[in-house]
């Protein structure tokens, strides 16, 4: 068990609680989105986390973000990889804050529904739907956009940098999709290799540091958790944390400690699960406010948002996180590539995966033989079983 201790606290000078965290992969910057229905504006605060305080460096309002679904949710943010930059959806503009000022703005894309920068910080890759299942590749030195193959939700980054996870989702099945940065135009390029999730409204997908963990936190009608190995993507762990309680959608943090992942939960408690000795521990007490956001500072340290406003900063007794085995992931990226291969520029993503639910390996001949399935089977399996025995039948 991982002993964690309070080294900061503060309150949001409006009380509002903290929704949304992203911490500057590098740098000890962290930032946050509030939003106040009555005055229907986001707040975004930005923090200095460095030296074991908070200290805010920055606080300004951006609009209520509606998504082309028509609903509410909180306007999507992005670190640049390398400089004290972030960028932030503000209706029409990309807004751009730097600790001497913000940056000049630039056009978003309609319906901008996230973004994030590759990881040589070069482009913006912005997923906004456009009635062609296309994202859209930003140059932020030109505002110059190219078009490039669909992603939604977000973009984990393998501490590598040679490889990121993105999500292509569908009601009836998620694609948890591999991709290498630098292709034409800075778009990724996208492999063939992928996971298959159950049905859709899953968060960003999450490695570890050390690069050795994935884990996906969704969906749209349970909450539930899934932790894959990596580069094998075998399944590590499936849960479901709530059925019936509605839990924040950011709440999962790799902690200090190898192995280990943090739980924030609604009724105030953090859970370390120790995913090695598969162990789990509920840390907390009865007067803790509920988790409505939880990160981790590159330093290694927990970063907490409650429903009070509230903003708490924990560190391992031993300091920041043990240095990352950065030569140990950059073979585990070298060994999944070495797998798989780039999907073909002008075909179909789905024509070209192989994919995996982490117990078992599809691709397009195997499902097709696919004609039995329990109500115990994944939706996206069942649906297929059905839509084969329909064609068998006309067929016959």
């Amino acid at each position: 068990m991982t002993d964690l201790a309070v080294v900061a606290h503060l309150l949001t000078g409006d009380g509002l609680p903290v929704e949304l965290l992203a911490c500057h992969p590098r740098l000890p910057l962290a930032a946050g989105i509030s939003t106040d229905e009555e005055a229907d504006r986001s707040r975004v605060r930005i923090w200095d986390c460095s030296g074991g305080r908070l200290r805010e460096l920055a606080s300004f309002e951006v609009a209520v973000f509606t998504s082309s679904w028509g609903d509410r949710r909180l306007p999507p943010i992005a670190w640049h990889p390398h400089e004290p930059l972030l960028t932030v959806v503000d209706e029409g503009l990309l807004r751009r804050w730097t600790p001497d000022g913000r940056a000049e703005p630039l056009p978003a894309p309609e319906y901008c529904e996230a973004l994030a920068h590759s990881p040589d910080g070069l482009v913006l890759w912005v997923s906004a739907p456009d009635g062609d299942d296309a994202s859209t590749v930003l140059d932020p030195a030109t505002g110059a956009t190219a078009p490039a193959r669909w992603w939604d939700t977000g973009v984990g980054v393998h501490p590598s940098g040679e490889l990121v996870a993105t999500l292509v989702s569908d009601q009836g099945a998620t694609f948890c999709v591999f991709a290498r940065p630098g292709g034409e135009g800075g778009a990724m390029r996208q492999q063939q290799r992928a996971l298959v999730l159950d049905v859709d409204g899953y968060g960003t997908p999450l490695f570890s540091p050390d690069g050795r963990y994935l884990a996906v936190r969704g969906n749209a009608y349970v909450d539930s958790l899934d932790v894959f190995a990596f580069p094998s993507l075998r399944k590590v762990l499936h849960t479901v944390l709530a059925r019936d309680e509605e839990w924040p959608r950011q709440n999962l943090a790799f902690g200090p400690q190898p192995g280990v992942l943090w739980i924030g939960t609604p009724g105030g408690a953090l859970v370390e699960l120790d995913l090695e000795a598969r162990e789990a521990v509920e840390r907390g007490g009865p007067d803790d406010a509920g988790v409505t956001a939880l990160t981790a500072t590159t330093a290694g340290e927990l970063l907490v948002a409650r429903e009070d406003g509230s903003l708490t900063l924990l560190t391992a007794p031993t300091g920041s996180r043990p240095p990352s085995p950065a030569t140990a992931a950059g073979e585990d990226a070298a060994a999944f590539l070495a797998g798989t291969g780039d999907v073909p520029a002008d075909g179909d993503l789905h024509d070209h995966l192989d994919f995996t639910d982490g117990e078992h390996d599809w691709d397009r001949e195997k499902l097709a033989e696919v004609t039995d399935a329990s109500p115990a089977d994944p939706t996206w399996l069942q649906l297929q079983a059905h839509i084969n025995r329909f064609s068998a039948g006309h067929t016959g």
